[in-house]
């Protein structure tokens, strides 16, 4: 299975602007640019999509391993926040952390984290991510 994207950039790196669409078109055209990665501009950036892939990613896997363990999966809720660092080679996204909230009924806490952990290491995502991956997980009534 692949799944494409489609960037075009134009100008150069503080003044430019690009598009961004995705094969799908939950994405056509969105805007992005310098204004949009390192200040407050509207539109999208890299950091935010790889944010919004990571916890839609985390999520599923979730939902797989919860199911798989004979749990009944209610409402997963995840937020991911990416990092982007300068540091010594130009700008690195180094962390990524998982803010989790999920309703399943009838799961214990420990047995419940240890899932959360294992979906943290073998989402998809989570693999191709050279970042520190941490995650914080409650567990609702």
């Amino acid at each position: 299975m692949q799944r494409s994207a489609n960037a075009v950039w134009t100008g150069n790196l503080k003044q430019g602007k690009g598009k961004i669409s995705t094969q799908s078109g939950a994405l056509a055209d969105a805007q992005y640019g310098f204004n949009t990665r390192f200040e407050d501009g509207p539109g999208t950036n890299p950091e935010e999509l790889i944010a919004a892939a990571h916890a839609g990613c985390f999520s599923m896997a979730l939902s797989l391993a919860l199911t798989e363990a004979g749990l009944t999966v209610d409402t997963i809720k995840t937020t991911a926040k990416v990092t982007l660092e300068k540091n010594d080679s130009g700008f690195s996204i180094t962390a990524s952390h998982l803010d989790l909230t999920a309703k399943v009924p009838g799961a214990d806490q420990a047995k419940f984290l240890e899932i959360a952990n294992q979906a943290k290491t073998g989402c998809p995502v989570s693999k191709v991510l050279n970042a520190n991956i941490t995650l914080d997980a409650k567990l609702e009534a």
